[in-house]
């Protein structure tokens, strides 16, 4: 590892890099698709500090020094294991190497805990997709991300996966673990919000017809004397799915406005606007 010492611009710098997972004052981590890529184009002759600038790193940032040992890093991977050799397993094993052969048994112990990362990733995956289909601008909520990770680790074996499944979906762990301490506060607001949902319902089916959120807050104030702020009713609405129907427009009036929409009357006035009898002409 380099001795170089990032500054916080630095780091800055490089955490935009798309080829970059982590960084800190001390060390970087590459994302796989890179050490792919170096190898290829290291293959077709080029040179290593070019391979880094042309992939949009600031060669004095990083200094040649760990421009070196990255790429000799790589190349004895590469040679070794072939593209296996370049993937990031740390997620998979923690603790010194071993020097002594695995057992059959390690080797199948390891191989299904790997398995189950992958199936828990792909789950959690095909999940958010679905999902994303189902919202209307297909980004979800973080707070829904959080609760698919924790319903895909509450049925799997391995509890340690939390790290894995935060970087593949691209949120902050700090982020879950605040979300699940928050439960009871969730529960709170839930409970709130299902009795405001039973009042905007009532003021939603009062008198026989179904309205809009202005109407709604109207009705409530005229006539079950409460104050609810038009925001709150509108969330209310969208969380639980209350939409007000909307009146399509009469397809018959439609045909006729069309019909007339070039129609030329003729010129009866001329422009002769006084006529000097009063009444004889009436103009809009």
């Amino acid at each position: 590892m380099s001795k170089k010492i990032f500054t916080n611009e630095q780091i800055l710098a490089l955490s935009k890099n798309k080829y970059i997972k982590r960084v800190s004052e001390k060390g970087i981590t590459y994302t796989d698709e890179f050490k792919s890529l170096f190898i290829a184009e290291h293959i077709l002759g080029k040179l290593s500090s070019q391979i880094f600038q042309d992939d949009g790193f600031d060669i004095e940032a990083l200094g040649n020094n760990r421009i070196k040992s990255s790429s000799k890093r790589w190349r004895n991977a590469y040679k070794k294991s072939g593209e296996l050799g370049l993937t990031d397993t740390r997620k998979f094993s923690s603790g010194r190497p071993l020097k002594r052969e695995l057992t059959l048994e390690e080797i199948i112990t390891r191989k299904d805990v790997e398995i189950e990362y992958w199936k828990a990733e792909a789950e959690l995956l095909k999940k958010i997709e679905l999902q994303e289909r189902q919202v209307k601008n297909g980004n979800l909520r973080i707070s829904s991300i959080f609760a698919l990770i924790q319903n895909i680790l509450s049925k799997s074996k391995y509890k340690n996966m939390i790290r894995h499944l935060c970087d593949v979906i691209g949120v902050s762990r700090s982020g879950y673990y605040n979300y699940l301490k928050s439960e009871s506060t969730r529960n709170i607001r839930e409970q709130k919000d299902l009795q405001l949902r039973r009042i905007v319902l009532k003021a939603f089916e009062h008198r026989g017809y179904k309205k809009g959120s202005r109407s709604i807050k109207m009705v409530l104030e005229q006539e079950f004397n409460l104050i609810i702020n038009r925001k709150c009713i509108q969330r209310i609405m969208r969380k639980y799915n209350i939409k007000c129907p909307i009146r399509k427009a009469n397809p018959y009036r439609r045909m006729m406005k069309a019909t007339r929409e070039h129609t030329v009357v003729p010129n009866l006035l001329k422009r002769e606007f006084k006529q000097g009898i009063a009444g004889k002409v009436l103009l809009t």
